[in-house]
């Protein structure tokens, strides 16, 4: 962690993980903090990079049934331009919702989100399998979500 930040700053981004709704009023006051100098920190945490963006979370289960599916990929030795491709082919899918690159047997790790067992068979064989250097894909469904977050653990406040 940079050194930058103190225990303010450390607060302010805790409270934008919980609810980046809130004004920065409701904030400030929540930090120990006035508005002004609050909104302050929180313009350069978000000029120095701290946060990347500010999103609403939703909930997959009110969008339609849906599962997780991890997929590994074995990819073979790719050229400078194809690993390019291939990179850009994973930005444009959406339904591969966050993407690895792996120590091990197994190249990349994809978090897929899929409807139905059947419609991720038919991904697998028209995307996922065509993708380049891709030679073998292992996949794993969930079953279960138990823990979902995106909030990091911050040092001490």
């Amino acid at each position: 962690m940079a050194n930058e930040l103190d225990r303010l700053d450390l607060k302010i981004l805790d409270r934008l993980q919980v609810d980046a709704s809130e004004s920065s009023s409701e904030i400030a006051e929540r930090v120990g903090l006035s508005q002004s100098p609050c909104w302050r920190r929180m313009q350069r945490l978000k000029a120095k990079g701290y946060i990347k963006a500010q999103v609403a979370v939703l909930d997959r289960d009110k969008l339609g049934e849906s599962m997780y599916i991890f997929a590994q990929l074995q990819i073979g030795r790719l050229t400078d331009e194809e690993r390019d491709r291939f990179t850009q082919a994973i930005e444009d899918i959406p339904e591969i919702t966050e993407a690895y690159t792996l120590f091990g047997e197994m190249d990349v790790m994809l978090k897929v989100l899929a409807p139905s067992m059947a419609w991720y068979q038919g991904f697998t064989f028209r995307t996922l399998l065509r993708l380049p250097g891709v030679q073998d894909v292992r996949s794993t469904a969930t079953l279960s979500e138990i823990k979902c977050t995106h909030r990091l653990p911050l040092p001490s406040l």
